[in-house]
């Protein structure tokens, strides 16, 4: 089967692209591992012996990141309904972490103890319309947001991926609820086109606070 004109302009784009090859240089498995990358320069949000959760993980390029920050002393747990091969620091569980089954996992690889950050790359299979992706983006960035609440330690962070649209300001405002600051990064390797940010959302309140808010 013959590739369309716009698959071949992508792979065209993709080989040719400087931050391709520079994580390729460096082993990384993915082109995003730039993006965390350039994060961590800028903000130094993985810092030693953290205990980390990438959810969406596969094929492992943001854990790869994680676990070198965080190095020897540290944990990364990576989560995700494809597989990964292993990667030297980093546990993994395979499944949805939208399911009490797969959040029962990572809590015994916790110890019952609480994780320091929680980082998400995740993005939907992408139709091409607009009125169809966004609300599934927005439902992956909520599910994320929920989860990091249920596992965060106090002053812990997470990072999460977001397309510009509808639904995307109510959700920082969301973030601004649970955590005491919350940044938006673009990263340079992040494609001029792509309405994808970053929110940065970092100081949690902890649950207690925030469930007595909710209570009213």
């Amino acid at each position: 089967m013959s590739r369309s004109k716009s698959s071949k302009r992508w792979l065209q784009e993709h080989f040719s692209d400087v931050h391709v090859k520079r994580s390729r240089e460096r082993g990384y498995r993915s082109r995003a591992s730039r993006k965390l990358l350039e994060i961590q320069h800028r903000d130094r949000l993985i810092r030693p012996h953290m205990t980390i959760v990438d959810l969406g993980a596969a094929p492992g390029g943001w854990s790869q990141v994680a676990a070198e920050s965080t190095g020897a002393g540290g944990r990364v747990i990576a989560v995700d309904q494809l597989s990964m091969a292993p990667i030297p620091g980093v546990e993994f569980v395979q499944g949805d972490f939208g399911d009490e089954a797969v959040l029962g996992r990572v809590l015994e690889l916790l110890r019952k103890e609480t994780a320091d950050l929680v980082i998400s790359d995740m993005a939907p299979n992408m139709s091409g319309v607009k009125s169809i992706d966004q609300p599934r983006a927005m439902s992956l960035a909520e599910l994320a947001r929920d989860f990091a609440v249920r596992i965060l330690a106090p002053r812990g962070s997470l990072l999460v991926k977001v397309f510009q649209g509808a639904g995307s300001e109510d959700y920082r405002a969301s973030l601004k609820f649970w955590f005491g600051a919350v940044k938006i990064r673009k990263p340079d390797s992040s494609r001029a086109r792509s309405n994808e940010m970053y929110l940065l959302a970092s100081d949690f309140r902890g649950q207690n606070e925030n469930s007595a808010a909710f209570d009213g």
